[in-house]
């Protein structure tokens, strides 16, 4: 039997993953918000809030994203921390060829995850594939802590939960990452089936080089550039010695200056037409005309 003094209060850490989200909800970003929106659909939404001050005091001291896995290690009040495991079947690599030819298909997805991000419309595409991003029910979901609780999810699962969320929210790949694909391995795909489908050679990954005078090398995830940079790519420096004097210069000579149209002064007053009687009426718009005409331009 399990004695009650084993949920005391938590012991207090120091350098553990603390949540950014200081009062109020968790989650950011869309793809956090619907994340916890999903966990509350299957009613954990009481139980997910026994572990949100345990995620905003740092009690998770680890948090480390795999494909179909997350694992975590929470300190609760006892000595030994505690470790956490949710898991989630990835998608097949069949099945994630399918949602990267699709990508790949449509430049506005394409376009979006190569600048780091990922549209709302993501969600659908995934679904439309057969391949939801986020799960159905929470049987989809293997909770496991080793903690003496018996609830499912226990306070330390909630707070990975929240942690996870928030892992989201820094980087939207790992919620892809989490489904099979990392974001290295997912940019390579559709970088060479863009390259594929435009005839352009695909812009290579990865590079190595040295790090340092000891000779180490380390590998550096090259972007591929889009937009104003994609535009800009080959075309030769100038020195800037031979373009400052050029600086407020229009690049091309600017139109002449639309003739102006000569009309009368009281052009405006002859298409009004003429006032109500309660201000005025016909006599008014006279007089007016008169005073345009006294202190219009003098050349006319």
């Amino acid at each position: 039997m399990t004695d009650f003094a084993d949920y005391g209060r938590p012991r207090r850490v120091d350098g553990g993953l603390r949540a950014r989200s200081a009062r109020g909800a968790i989650g950011r970003s869309w793809w956090s918000r619907r994340f916890l929106e999903v966990l509350e659909s299957f009613a954990l939404g009481t139980r997910l809030t026994r572990g949100r001050s345990y995620a905003r005091a740092g009690q998770v001291l680890t948090l480390d994203i795999t494909p179909g896995r997350v694992d975590a290690v929470v300190q609760g009040s006892r000595p030994q921390p505690y470790q956490v495991s949710i898991a989630l079947k990835p998608f097949p690599a069949a099945l994630w060829s399918r949602i990267e030819d699709e990508l790949a298909g449509q430049a506005f997805f394409s376009a979006r995850l190569l600048a780091g991000d990922l549209p709302d419309e993501l969600e659908e595409l995934f679904a439309a594939a057969g391949a939801p991003l986020f799960p159905a029910t929470v049987n989809e979901l293997t909770q496991r802590c080793n903690c003496p609780d018996f609830a499912v999810p226990c306070k330390h699962l909630a707070a990975t939960f929240y942690l996870l969320a928030e892992a989201f929210d820094a980087d939207p790949f790992e919620l892809l990452h989490w489904r099979g694909r990392s974001r290295a391995e997912l940019l390579d795909e559709l970088r060479a089936r863009r390259a594929a489908t435009t005839g352009a050679a695909p812009s290579p990954p990865l590079v190595d080089s040295p790090s340092g005078p000891d000779g180490v090398v380390s590998t550096v995830d090259v972007v591929a550039p889009v937009g104003a940079a994609r535009a800009l790519t080959g075309l030769s420096a100038t020195p800037l010695a031979e373009t400052a004097d050029r600086f407020w210069s229009a690049p091309v000579p600017l139109p002449d200056r639309p003739p102006r149209l000569v009309t009368g002064t009281d052009l405006l007053l002859r298409q009004l037409g003429a006032p109500a009687p309660a201000i005025g009426g016909p006599g008014l718009l006279e007089r007016l005309r008169r005073a345009y005409r006294a202190f219009g331009p003098a050349d006319r």
